[in-house]
């Protein structure tokens, strides 16, 4: 939800007709750069702003100059003017870090390296190891949580550290089990459950990529079309709440910044608007088993069922969302005079069959709830039955078109967010070998003694989930408490859905759809802040 996972932001258009490059954003993630002489991924788009723009090397005009409404780009260019056929992201981008390198983090780099060699060395140490199991598991996961909380500074990426961390705790769980065999045994359980969450968000995410590649999100946006500054608020909360309940939280925010940047002009009042789209993203991923990758997890998993988790949760999502709404409707940015829109929303075309692309893409994450009720299969074979059937049909109606290859499966595979896929698993097998060993348990135990009140507890989730990723949180809590301590479709587990969710609203930083908001309109934590986190 708040988090999320699993996301990146975008908005920009190619500097020539034959190329488009962008930098991805993901949730505390503001270095990866990428390149690519296709139209880029919906999660590919934007990372702070930054765009890298290439020529065609076949053309003889000069770059078009960079647009009105974003003064602040720059680009990084060769001295002609041009990007050699042989340039790659990698040159690119290192000839911007070389330009911008600083150095006051290489000792705080080195003494995180340090500890984790240090932590290393003494896992080697058997003995000592099955000793002291909790101990150096508990150590190995709080440095490697540090190493994603503080990745920024650090400069290593978070998906990295995540897979680094679940095989150093697993190695450790090998040595301090009773023996290899039921260490091999649990992590085969854990793997397994994991497993159905990883096809589940690759299937899902291929599905959005196909749907964006068509130009399909733009038949919804282009119905937007009140220009009343207060209207036009309530408008863009309501359509990204009801969008974000059936995609995730990310993606609905891309999309609906997107469509801000070519409706209203730079201003106070696109940024606020800005703001609702990410606490409309967050409220509408809350109350649906689709909405949001923690949700997810926890329908997958069996603590919430799918009409259960849609009665208990759309009126507080909504109430979540309507008091905000109402709060800045009062300000004078939503009072001011109407905004005229920009031609860039009617220079876009919709792919050939963008319409049907969309209708059955949508269809098919609808779907799975109903698959999963009809067949009691994991919900994962319903999403991978929609990528099938979504395959077959752009197989189908591009078949023979060379040109139109961009728009078929195998290129939006190879534009989805893999390093979030590899995030969520490092993450999700590292709170499975802690679970495995037992330290989640008593982690629970000493909750219940201390704080005996659970809507503390879940409450506590969503204020901390305003600060760090809601995945590892929910997981946690996943581990912490099973189905017998808290029975399916409890209070509780929606409590922790809705927390975890909503949580994230209170911070810029506090989940995927923020940090989006953040890179492609350049808001800074405090803007945010000042304006929005009292509202919220």
């Amino acid at each position: 939800m708040a988090l999320s996972c699993y996301l990146l932001a975008g908005a920009r258009a190619a500097a020539s007709p034959s190329f488009s490059s962008s930098a991805a954003i993901r949730r505390r993630d503001h270095r990866l750069l990428t390149l690519s002489v296709v139209p880029l991924s919906l999660s590919q788009r934007c990372r702070h702003g930054l765009r890298v723009c290439c020529a065609s090397s076949t053309s003889s005009s000069s770059p078009p100059p960079a647009t009105p409404e974003e003064p602040d780009d720059y680009e990084l260019l060769d001295t002609a003017g041009n990007c050699d056929p042989l340039c790659s992201a990698d040159e690119v981008s290192s000839q911007y870090f070389e330009a911008n390198y600083k150095p006051k983090n290489d000792l705080l780099k080195a003494l995180t390296i340090i500890g984790t060699a240090l932590t290393g060395a003494a896992a080697i140490n058997h003995s000592w190891v099955a000793a002291n199991q909790d101990i150096a598991m508990v150590l190995v996961f709080a440095i490697g949580y540090a190493g994603i909380v503080f990745e920024e500074s650090l400069a290593f990426n978070k998906s990295g550290v995540a897979l680094l961390m679940a095989v150093c705790l697993w190695v450790i769980r090998g040595i301090g089990a009773p023996s290899t065999d039921v260490a091999v045994q649990e992590l085969s359980q854990s793997t397994s459950e994991v497993s159905e969450i990883v096809f589940f968000l690759l299937g899902a995410m291929t599905i959005v990529e196909i749907v964006d590649a068509h130009q399909g999100f733009k038949l919804v946006t282009d119905n937007i079309s009140t220009r009343n500054p207060k209207t036009l608020l309530w408008v863009i909360g309501i359509v990204t709440f009801f969008l974000s309940s059936i995609l995730d939280n990310l993606t609905s925010t891309i999309v609906m910044v997107s469509l801000l940047r070519k409706l209203v002009p730079p201003s106070e009042y696109r940024k606020l608007l800005g703001a609702v789209v990410v606490i409309a993203a967050n409220a509408g991923g809350a109350w649906t088993p689709i909405g949001d990758v923690t949700t997810t997890m926890l329908w997958i998993h069996g603590q919430i069922t799918t009409l259960k988790i849609m009665q208990g949760l759309f009126i507080p999502s909504t109430v979540s969302l309507a008091v905000p709404l109402a709060l800045m409707s009062l300000t004078s940015e939503a009072n001011g005079s109407s905004e005229k829109s920009s031609s860039l929303l009617s220079s876009e075309q919709v792919a050939p069959r963008g319409q049907l692309v969309l209708g059955v893409g949508i269809g098919a994450l609808m779907f799975v709830p109903v698959f999963k009720a009809l067949t009691g299969l994991p919900p994962f074979m319903g999403m991978l039955l929609g990528l099938g059937i979504l395959w077959i049909l752009t197989d189908a109606i591009h078949y023979g078109d060379s040109e139109r290859q961009r728009l078929k499966v195998p290129q939006a595979l190879s534009r989805i967010d893999t390093q979030g896929i590899l995030f969520f698993l490092g993450i999700l097998l590292s709170v499975g070998s802690l679970e495995s060993a037992g330290i989640l348990r008593q982690l629970a135990n000493y909750l219940d003694a201390n704080i005996p009140n659970a809507d503390l507890i879940a409450s506590a989730i969503g204020v901390a989930s305003a600060i760090i990723d809601n995945v590892p949180l929910v997981a946690a809590t996943m581990g912490m408490y099973d189905l017998t301590s808290f029975p399916q479709d409890s209070d509780f587990w929606q409590l922790v859905a809705f927390c975890a969710g909503t949580g994230g609203s209170m911070l810029i930083i506090g989940s995927a759809a923020g940090v989006a908001f953040m890179g492609v309109e350049k808001v800074d934590f405090f803007w945010y802040f000042r304006k929005v986190m009292q509202l919220v």
